[in-house]
């Protein structure tokens, strides 16, 4: 089954802009899903290709063997894990509720401040740190789609990534 989801993932990659996988992807995906599983083993969820002022990033989403629901993101060029956190179902988490001071209406108006549109996707993060944070996808008029992290302490964006294509659920 993982194979076959492995190759499934790795063709899929074959569909998306050719002059845009060529510029900002240089072919490491093996080596960033290896990496992102080395973090968190399980079962890859979903796979997003994106940028992150003008860096090319693949964000994993795993369910891991701890039963918990991983983010990984990995630089597409390196094949090194830069960002990891764990999803929670909601701001009643008690990892998250227990920190957050910014409701989840408040971080929505400050994400849709920075990039109009639906809100498509929210979800709840807990930092490797421990800090909470508010993910927003947002479909802007143009069509392109945009995921915003707010701190649910400070109530600032902490992430501006604007997301290429995705494969699998979620």
């Amino acid at each position: 089954m993982k194979k076959h989801m492995i190759s499934t993932l790795i063709a899929s990659l074959f569909l998306a802009p050719a002059a845009f996988a060529a510029d900002k992807f240089s072919g490491k995906f093996e080596s960033a899903l290896k990496a992102a599983l080395a973090k968190h083993p399980g079962d890859v969820i979903s796979v997003e290709a994106e940028l992150d002022k003008g860096k090319a990033i693949y964000e994993f989403d795993i369910q891991g063997k701890d039963g918990k629901e991983w983010e990984v993101e990995v630089n597409a060029n390196t094949g090194k894990v830069i960002e990891e956190n764990l999803e929670v179902a909601d701001a009643n988490d008690p990892a998250f509720k227990g920190k957050a001071k910014v409701s989840q209406d408040e971080a929505k108006k400050t994400a849709l401040a920075k990039h109009a549109g639906d809100v498509v996707e929210s979800e709840f993060k807990i930092e490797v740190d421990g800090s909470p944070s508010y993910e927003f996808d947002i479909k802007a008029a143009d069509g392109k789609e945009w995921e915003i992290e707010i701190d649910a302490v400070t109530g600032k964006i902490v992430g501006d990534q604007e997301e290429i294509y995705q494969i699998g659920k979620d």
